[in-house]
């Protein structure tokens, strides 16, 4: 095949994924239209069934922001050369997937046009509230982040025309000092923006762990472990992203690709194993024993009707084949980044494996059959306009990193690849 060809084949594949793009996004906003004109009628939750995909996609989200913000902070905060190349674009991600859990968040609420109230009446001894706040403190330290770190590129591409040079002038709200003064500040703040994001992403995903931990009432839930497992989750899940990000999509010609991708590929690693010793602390111990009233519920997450979404999602694709592969072939780029796609797919079973079985079971005992009703139901399968939804809100997000990819200088080599 010659480059001519190659060419035009590659042409071909980005017309065909783009109309790929507009099928799904066009298929999801006729969800958000539904979303917005008969609330949450067609989901599948009930009034005791109160989270369900949405709420899952919400925290899985979330985890994919943390993960690669704190990803970033290991080149920003502590100078860690290997990944030098991926801190903008670990940033990024990270705002990205930030925009995508908030706007999942709020659809599931039930008066969207509400959603104000939580800052005009805040109730700081809810911890929901205070994890609401934590987001958005979040989201404008990833943003100012960001802006610090492209700044020095923006300035160099100001200088061009068209929707890149526009974007970039904006961006730079009149700040084009690049002098070696102007610039070191600029590494000094972003030091200590960062430092400050590491004990804030660690809390507000933490505190998400906490949020289902300290329901009491809830045994599937409540422990010490939740709020570490929801750290450890994030890790692993983020890190993945931005392994599979960079795998394929970083710019051929650099020639510290490998490495680079090579050194997420060992931190990923030792985080799925870490993450994979904290499932099964959680779940060994009330089983070896076999007591406690969680025991029903671990025993229908792991030979239940869904039994497929732990053994085969969450152990086997994304678990066993991607530490084999990162063992066997730690060096092959397109590997590490299949197996950093595979646990980030896959990690969306364990957040499902997280929310959903621990509402299933009546707090009461003949709870179920007290009140008859389509409402009152205990049983729980996600319907496909929650499913709609969910696609509406990933396309959004392809379209918002396409867009940033394309338009932010967010790739570093050393032919200063833009």
């Amino acid at each position: 095949m010659t480059a001519g060809d190659e060419c035009q084949a590659m042409k071909r594949l980005k017309v065909a994924l783009f109309a790929l793009w507009g099928v799904l996004f066009l298929i999801g906003a006729e969800a958000l239209f539904e979303r917005l004109t008969t609330g949450l009628r067609l989901t599948a939750m009930t009034s005791y069934v109160v989270w369900g995909l949405w709420i899952s996609a919400d925290i899985y989200f979330i985890g994919l922001s943390a993960g690669a913000f704190l990803i970033s902070s290991l080149v920003y905060v502590f100078q860690m050369k290997a990944l030098e190349r991926v801190g903008k674009l670990s940033l990024f991600t990270a705002l990205v997937t930030l925009v995508l859990a908030i706007l999942m968040a709020w659809f599931d609420v039930g008066h969207m046009e509400r959603f104000y109230e939580i800052f005009t009446r805040p109730s700081f001894h809810s911890l929901l509230n205070d994890i609401v706040w934590l987001y958005f403190a979040y989201f404008l330290l990833l943003l100012t982040e960001l802006l610090l770190a492209v700044r020095p590129d923006l300035v160099s591409l100001s200088q061009l025309k068209g929707a890149r040079g526009t974007l970039s002038r904006l961006l730079l709200f009149g700040r084009t000092n690049v002098s070696v003064e102007a610039s070191e500040r600029d590494r000094k703040l972003l030091r200590i923006l960062g430092s400050i994001g590491v004990p804030l992403a660690i809390t507000f995903h933490g505190g998400m762990g906490a949020l289902f931990a300290t329901l009491v009432a809830r045994p599937y839930w409540y422990g010490p472990i939740y709020p570490i497992f929801f750290l450890a989750g994030a890790l692993a899940s983020g890190t993945a992203l931005l392994t599979a990000i960079t795998a394929f999509i970083w710019p051929e010609k650099d020639k510290g690709l490998r490495e680079t991708v090579a050194s997420l590929g060992r931190i990923l690693l030792w985080l799925i194993l870490f993450d994979l010793l904290l499932e099964w602390a959680d779940l060994s111990i009330p089983l070896w024993y076999g007591v406690g009233p969680e025991i029903s519920l671990i025993n229908t997450v792991l030979f239940g009707q869904f039994w497929y979404v732990f053994w085969v999602f969450t152990i086997l694709l994304g678990g066993a084949i991607p530490v084999v592969l990162l063992v066997l072939m730690p060096r092959r780029t397109a590997v590490v980044g299949m197996a950093g796609a595979l646990v980030t797919i896959t990690y969306m079973a364990v957040r499902l494996n997280i929310v959903i079985p621990g509402l299933i079971t009546p707090e009461l005992a003949g709870l179920e059959s007290a009140y008859v009703e389509s409402r009152l139901s205990f049983s729980y399968l996600p319907s496909l306009f929650e499913w709609q939804l969910l696609l509406f809100i990933v396309t959004i997000g392809i379209g918002l990193f396409y867009m940033g990819y394309r338009l932010l200088p967010l790739t570093w080599t050393e032919e200063k690849v833009v």
